[in-house]
C-alpha cells in the first residue's frame, strides 16, 4: 500500500479518536453545566432556608425580650399605682384628722377639750399618713432591659460559606491492637467548631503499605462523634489493617488523613476435610458427626466464625494437600473421629476457640504432630495432647497425653480457649467465657503442630483469627504458679 495513503488513513483514525474523545468531553461538560445549575439551586434553596430559620429565630427573640420589657412595666406600673392608692387614702384619713383636730381647738369646756385633744393625739399615733414611704417602690428606670447586638452583628458580618474540613490526624501512638478489637484516635489539625461528625473506614489487607490495585473495599463507620473509636468482634484473618479518618461538617465531608497500617497478628486455620474421617461432615471451621458415613459432604448448617479468603496469618505453615498434612496416608478410620486443622504452629504464641453444641456426647480439642496414625486417637499417642469431654451418662473432664488420664475436678465450659506457646513448650486451656484456667501441658515441642479435634454425635465450632487475649496474657506471668503439667500426668494410671 502507498505509504501516503497509510499516513493519510492514520491520521483519519486519530482525528476520529480525537473527534471522540471531544463530544465525550463535550457531553461531560454539558453534563457538568446541569449538575452546577442543579446544585446552585439546591444551594440558594439551602441557603433561603438557613437565613429563614435565621428570622425566625430573631423574630422569636425579638417578641421574647418584648414580652419581658412589657411584663417588666406592668410590674413597676402595678406596684406605683399601689402605692399611689396606699398615699391617696392615707391623705384622706389625714385631712378629716386635720379638719377634727381644728374643730377641737373651739371646744370651751376644759374637761370635753382635754378628752378631745387625747383622742386626736391617739389617732395620730396611729395615723397611716406617719406610716407610709413617700419614696416610690420601684424606679422608673428600664435601663436594664436595654440590648446592644454590636457583638452579634459582626458576628453576622461574618457569616460565610461553610469551608471544607481539614484532613484529621491520625495519632498513631495512641491506636490500639487488642483483644480482636482496634482503638483508632486522631486529632484535628486545628480547632473546628463546625464539625458535625467523623467518618473512619478500614479494610484488611496482606500488604504493609496501601496499595491501589488487588485491595478490598473500604468498610464504614458513620457519624462518629468523638476523636476515638473502637472496632470489635474482628476476626484477623490478614496481616494488617488499614484504617483512614475523615471531618464532616454540615454540607461536606473533607479530605482522608493519611491512611495508618496496623499489625492484625493471628492465627488462622480451617478445617482439612481431605483427611478427615468418614463419618464427621467438615466445612471451614464446622465439624459435625455424620452416623450416615458423612456420603456428600454437604453443607452444614450452623456453622459461624467462617475462615476469610485472606491470605496465611504470620508464623503458620499453610497445608495444602492431604499428603503434606499427614503423609502417605489417608483418611482417619475405625475409631478415631478426628478432623485436623490445615495449618501448623511452628513458632510463637497462639489462641483459638472452641464451641461444642449442646448435645454433643464426646469429644476432644487439642494438638498433634503430624505423624498421628489414621487409627490414632488424641492423647492416646506421645505426640498428641488433649483435654476430653464425656457426657453420656455424667459429664467429665479429663486431660489426655501418651494414653495417660488425668481427670479434672471442674465444670465444663461453654467455650474452650486453646493457648499454645511453642516456643515455650506450653498448651493450656481456658474456659473461653471466664478465661478461668483448666488445664496445662508442659513439654518441648520437636516438630510443628497441627490442630486436632475428634467428636463422637454432635458438633464443633472452631473460632480462629483470634489474638491472645489479654486476660490470658495476664494470667502466663504467674506461669510458675499454674497447676498441672505432663510430668503429673504420666504418673497418672
Amino acid at each position: 500500500m502507498d505509504p501516503h495513503r497509510e499516513a493519510l488513513q492514520r491520521i483519519v483514525s486519530n482525528l476520529a479518536n480525537k473527534n471522540g474523545e471531544i463530544h465525550n468531553f463535550i457531553d461531560m461538560l454539558n453534563h457538568t453545566i446541569k449538575n452546577v445549575q442543579v446544585n446552585s439551586s439546591n444551594a440558594i434553596s439551602e441557603l433561603d432556608e438557613e437565613f429563614d430559620g435565621l428570622y425566625s429565630i430573631l423574630d422569636e427573640m425579638k417578641g421574647s425580650m418584648a414580652s419581658t420589657i412589657q411584663q417588666e412595666e406592668a410590674r413597676k406600673v402595678q406596684a406605683l399605682q399601689d402605692q399611689l392608692s396606699q398615699c391617696s387614702n392615707a391623705l384622706e384619713s389625714s385631712e378629716e384628722l386635720l379638719e377634727l383636730a381644728a374643730q377641737s381647738l373651739d371646744i370651751k369646756d376644759p374637761v370635753e377639750f382635754l378628752k378631745a385633744a387625747r383622742q386626736i393625739k391617739e389617732r395620730v399615733t396611729m395615723a397611716s399618713a406617719f406610716r407610709i414611704s413617700l419614696k416610690p417602690t420601684v424606679s422608673d428606670s428600664m435601663t436594664h432591659l436595654m440590648v446592644d447586638f454590636a457583638l452579634e452583628r459582626r458576628i453576622l458580618q461574618a457569616v460565610n460559606f461553610l469551608p471544607v474540613p481539614k484532613a484529621p490526624e491520625i495519632d498513631l501512638a495512641a491506636c490500639l491492637v487488642a483483644d480482636n478489637c482496634i482503638t483508632v484516635s486522631w486529632r484535628m489539625p486545628e480547632d473546628d467548631g463546625r464539625i458535625d461528625h467523623f467518618v473512619l473506614e478500614y479494610r484488611k489487607t496482606n500488604f504493609g503499605l496501601p496499595r491501589v490495585k488487588d485491595e478490598q473495599p473500604w468498610e464504614l463507620i458513620d457519624y462518629i462523634k468523638a476523636t476515638e473509636y473502637t472496632l470489635s468482634g474482628l476476626k484477623f484473618d490478614t496481616k494488617y489493617m488499614n484504617l483512614r479518618v475523615q471531618a464532616c461538617n454540615k454540607a461536606v465531608a473533607g479530605e482522608y488523613s493519611d491512611p495508618v497500617t496496623l499489625e492484625t497478628k493471628a492465627f488462622v486455620f480451617s478445617l482439612d476435610s481431605t483427611s478427615s474421617h468418614l463419618n464427621l461432615k467438615v466445612e471451614d471451621t464446622y465439624v459435625e458427626w455424620d452416623p450416615t458415613g458423612g456420603k456428600g459432604q454437604e453443607k452444614v448448617k450452623g456453622k459461624e466464625n467462617k475462615s476469610g479468603s485472606g491470605g496465611p496469618s504470620p508464623k503458620r505453615t499453610p497445608v495444602n494437600t492431604r499428603s503434606s498434612v499427614r503423609g502417605s496416608r489417608d483418611r482417619f478410620t475405625g475409631e478415631s473421629y478426628t478432623v485436623l486443622g490445615d495449618s501448623a504452629v511452628e513458632s510463637g504464641q497462639h489462641y483459638w476457640e472452641v464451641r461444642a453444641q449442646k448435645d454433643c456426647k464426646s469429644y476432644s480439642v487439642g494438638v498433634t504432630y503430624r505423624n498421628l496414625g489414621k487409627f490414632d486417637q488424641l492423647g492416646k499417642t506421645n505426640s498428641s495432647w488433649c483435654i476430653h469431654i464425656n457426657n453420656w451418662l455424667q459429664t467429665t473432664i479429663s486431660a489426655k497425653h501418651n494414653n495417660k488420664t488425668k481427670t479434672l475436678d471442674i465444670t465444663v465450659p461453654d467455650r474452650i480457649g486453646v493457648y499454645c506457646d511453642f516456643d515455650g513448650g506450653q498448651l493450656t486451656f481456658y474456659n473461653a467465657n471466664s478465661k478461668e484456667l483448666l488445664y496445662t501441658f508442659r513439654t518441648k515441642f520437636t516438630q510443628p503442630l497441627l490442630p486436632g479435634f475428634m467428636i463422637w454425635c454432635g458438633g464443633l465450632t472452631v473460632s480462629t483469627g483470634l489474638q491472645v487475649p489479654s486476660a490470658v496474657k495476664t494470667l502466663q506471668k504467674g506461669e510458675n504458679v499454674l497447676s498441672g503439667s505432663t510430668g503429673s500426668l504420666n504418673n497418672t494410671a
